[in-house]
């Protein structure tokens, strides 16, 4: 087997898994290419067909391009799509730097969703090397009935081996890609042709690396305008994944405050 087929072997299980053990499970769709490559994965391993609902938590303020891609792959892949509205920023903790402060209405509004829909496991498509916070991540990831993730207190998981039994009143967070990085979801997204948004393409030497809410997601400098191109270039590349991405340039607690709380 070849390495993606080894990575896409381990995160059909993980599915497949998640689907056996938890009663009532979605998956969050953020539209970025790490969620598109989770669809093809939970596609491909129920024979075709997304046996959950995927969430959409919108802030309003996502690129036109993103919601024309949720539009048309809604349709072309027949998925259930639930949407979650976003509390106004006046709501969300003012001791935030600005930037963080405006992402956590996702946060506030994926718990607001969660708790009226009852959903009691969500599968998310965070990497661990994505992020040094995430690094701290599990598969089967639990947290309280509020959402918030206790990053001291995680259980082991030695040799692929899940726990998926807690406590009543526990809600999990699943990650069938923890173990994959940017240039294999790139590379893998090559190999299936997994349909991908314009913005991740250069366009007059920028390019978006990681796509969140057009006010506070900047492009970063580059020439790859092609997935070869993208590919080569992250083989050498020394720009963090999260360059544009302004609130990981505030406070240096900042992104654990807000994993914390149950950001993504």
């Amino acid at each position: 087997m070849s390495n993606l087929d080894e990575l896409e072997s381990q995160s059909i299980y993980i599915l497949r898994e998640a689907f056996h053990s938890i009663e009532k499970l979605a998956m969050l769709w953020s539209l970025g290419k790490d969620s598109n490559v989770m669809i093809w994965l939970a596609r491909k391993a129920f024979f075709g067909h997304v046996p959950f609902p995927l969430i959409h938590i919108d802030t309003g303020k996502k690129f036109p391009e993103m919601y024309e891609f949720r539009d048309h792959y809604t349709r072309e892949w027949n998925l259930d799509l639930r949407l979650g509205e976003c509390p106004p920023i006046e709501e969300i903790d003012p001791t935030l730097p600005p930037a963080a402060r405006s992402a956590a209405r996702k946060t506030a509004g994926l718990k607001a969703f969660l708790e009226k829909e009852g959903f009691t496991g969500v599968i998310a498509g965070i990497r661990r090397d994505e992020q040094a916070t995430r690094a701290k991540e599990r598969v089967f990831s639990p947290r309280n009935t509020a959402g918030a993730w206790d990053f001291k207190d995680q259980p082991p998981e030695f040799w692929d081996q899940f726990n998926t039994e807690f406590p009543p009143g526990t809600h999990l967070r699943i990650h069938p890609l923890l173990h994959w990085t940017e240039v294999d979801i790139w590379r893998y997204t090559k190999r299936e042709g997994i349909p991908t948004i314009s913005l991740y393409f250069a366009k007059n030497g920028k390019r978006y690396r990681s796509l969140g809410d057009k006010d506070i997601t900047f492009p970063v400098d580059s020439n790859a305008a092609t997935l070869d191109e993208i590919i080569a270039e992250l083989e050498v590349t020394k720009v963090a994944e999260r360059a544009g991405r302004a609130m990981d340039h505030e406070a240096e607690d900042t992104f654990e405050r807000l994993r914390a709380d149950g950001y993504l």
